[in-house]
């Protein structure tokens, strides 16, 4: 059943596998062995200062000589790596936007602006207190004067 749905993708997209996996097979093929690219290798970082910075470490370490094809895996490494990162970061950003207040399966267990809002008010009266208790306080002075 899977080798049907495969020939059938196959010959949708114009493919015959037999015909390929012959011209693979064949003695004189020159595709099998044969590394291709559909574009320009070219490095994330500046080659350059990267290898400056490599043969600096390297030396640290007593290594005198670092290939070039070294200085390109590290760029193609730290492009990977940052590429991941970004991934993950964006992955972060779209859960931080989503609101799971009209989700169902959850319920809010406190809500902070009212409580906010509460201590607010609370400041407030205690300010009118101690305010009210100053003028008292001063009118009583006033009276004994």
């Amino acid at each position: 059943r899977d080798d049907d749905d495969i020939n059938d993708v196959a010959s949708m997209a114009g493919v015959n596998l037999s015909e390929e996996s012959a011209r693979i097979m064949a003695p004189n093929s020159d595709l099998v062995g044969t590394q291709m690219q559909s574009c320009k290798d070219e490095p994330f970082l500046a080659a350059v200062p990267l290898h400056k910075r490599i043969l600096e470490t390297a030396k640290k370490l007593g290594i005198t000589d670092v290939p070039a094809e070294v200085v390109t895996f590290i760029s193609h490494a730290t492009q990977s790596r940052l590429r991941a990162v970004l991934e993950k970061v964006t992955v972060i950003t779209q859960h931080r936007m989503e609101s799971y207040k009209d989700a169902e399966g959850y319920e809010q267990a406190s809500d902070v602006r009212a409580q906010l809002k509460f201590f607010e008010q609370l400041e407030r009266l205690e300010k009118q207190r101690k305010d009210e208790q100053e003028r008292e306080i001063l009118l009583k002075a006033a009276k004994v004067r």
